[in-house]
């Protein structure tokens, strides 16, 4: 590829009086717009011929990473597999041609579909009913949260403004406390990566005429099994608070496990995340908010429309695709390949809990620290070997966390070239620092200052004139 011809901006392209368009002569006439709708000044617009318009964004276009070219080793949180059958039945013209201000009684196969996805997603889950109105994990989170405080306030308990939350939560976890007005207390974690139970039960002894509930995430985010879950569970609910499951890693109990049983009261799940709806780039993403039997009448009754129908529509076809029979392949496949990377990499990435894992686990960088090279080069020398990076630098419990998930769907081949790269970059590391440190070297942009790009992002393009530097 011609980087000096494709690696930049379409106007640095365009030439004066260059164009690749036509259009037919006009017939209609004149007709003058008001002058409060024309500019000023005509649009400062590139001028390119069609083949290299065409050219610039269809090779600008290969740059995108995704699950169809790649992989990728952050799987359930942004880019599980994604059947293209499920783009196939989101597509159909039946359904998406539908308006949202169509009349009921002409949509009755869109709701006949959330009715039989509320009863796969309560049947997967333990729950008694879901809705379906919020658009994403933290929108469901702010729901299900809503749903506890007038459930508590119904019962005229409205000193329960607290919420517990693990140290190793997810950073919506506590926003979304926040802005539904409830206070958060921190509870610690173990040497073990699991919740301290001792440390909650003298929150629940100092607290518990004040808790709400507990939000976990099981899962949590260290891909550990919360296995006290049974008796966390009995202290919140002994002293009047309810239990919110964060469905985020919900993947990994897909048909073996259901929070329900568990004793969680309240959930949303990700549906974007555990029954795929491609979600690279932070959308699109649905939410849906599950209870336990007794908390239905607490669901909201005002909301825009059903929710994101397209991601509602993928989830169905996807549990369809799996079955019965097959979802429960889906947490053992997912918890297989993670403790096979985990321990093939062992010995060159420092493992802070050695523990079998679910479906992700948590490295704190390279065993080897001697030679400065961070969390942050390693992912960035990925970019050189085709491999996205995964998440780094979360959960905030480790100095250089880098958090890897390869998913249910990965072979063991694309796992053994990713560890090979893993490995060589190991290597790297100790024999040429810098190399490491200095990378990505074949992306079209190298390295860039992210702490200038934050403070200072240059978010419009200027064209200079003939002289101008």
């Amino acid at each position: 590829m011609n980087n000096k011809l494709y690696g930049n901006l379409i106007f640095e392209l365009s030439h004066e009086g260059r164009r690749g368009y036509s259009l037919p002569v006009n017939e209609f006439g004149n007709h003058c717009l008001p002058k409060e709708l024309t500019r000023e000044t005509d649009a400062n617009l590139p001028q390119c011929d069609e083949m290299t318009v065409v050219r610039h964004y269809t090779n600008h276009s290969a740059n995108n990473f995704g699950v169809d070219n790649g992989f990728y080793p952050l799987g359930s949180c942004t880019m599980k597999y994604n059947p293209s059958i499920n783009e196939e039945m989101a597509n159909l013209p039946a359904f998406s041609c539908l308006h949202p201000m169509q009349p009921e009684e002409t949509v009755a196969g869109a709701k006949e579909l959330e009715r039989r996805l509320i009863h796969s997603l309560c049947e997967l889950t333990g729950m008694a009913d879901f809705t379906l109105k919020p658009f994403a994990g933290a929108h469901g989170e702010l729901t299900g949260l809503m749903i506890i405080r007038s459930y508590h306030e119904s019962r005229n308990d409205n000193a329960r403004t607290k919420v517990i939350v693990p140290d190793s939560a997810h950073g919506t976890n506590p926003a979304s406390a926040a802005v539904c007005g409830l206070d958060v207390i921190e509870v610690r974690s173990k040497e073990d990566g699991t919740v301290d139970v001792d440390d909650l039960r003298n929150i629940v002894e100092k607290s518990g005429d004040e808790i709400a509930a507990m939000m976990m995430t099981n899962p949590n985010t260290l891909g550990l099994f919360e296995y006290n879950i049974p008796e966390i569970a009995d202290l919140i609910h002994a002293c009047g608070g309810l239990m919110y499951y964060d469905g985020a890693n919900l993947n990994p109990m897909l048909g073996v496990a259901r929070p329900g049983d568990m004793g969680f009261d309240v959930m949303h799940v990700n549906l974007h995340k555990t029954f795929s709806t491609p979600h690279g780039g932070g959308g699109p993403g649905a939410g849906p908010v599950g209870v336990r039997k007794g908390l239905e009448s607490f669901f909201p009754v005002v909301g825009a429309f059903d929710g994101n129908y397209a991601v509602l529509m993928r989830a169905y076809a996807y549990i369809l695709t799996l079955g019965k029979e097959q979802v429960s392949n889906v947490g053992p496949l997912a918890t297989l390949n993670a403790n096979y990377i985990k321990e093939s990499l062992r010995d060159r990435y420092k493992l802070p809990i050695d523990k079998t894992c679910m479906h992700e686990f948590v490295f704190d960088g390279l065993c080897d620290k001697s030679t400065g090279v961070t969390t942050m080069d390693v992912a960035k020398r990925l970019l050189d070997y085709g491999y996205h990076a995964p998440t780094i630098y979360f959960p905030l419990l480790f100095h250089e966390s880098m958090m890897i998930e390869p998913t249910e769907n990965e072979s063991k081949e694309t796992m053994d070239s990713f560890i090979r790269v893993m490995n060589t970059i190991a290597d790297e590391a100790s024999t040429n620092p810098e190399l490491v440190k200095g990378a990505p070297h074949n992306t079209p942009i190298g390295r860039v200052d992210d702490v200038l790009a934050a403070k200072q992002p240059v978010l419009t393009y200027k064209q200079l004139k003939d002289g101008e530097n």
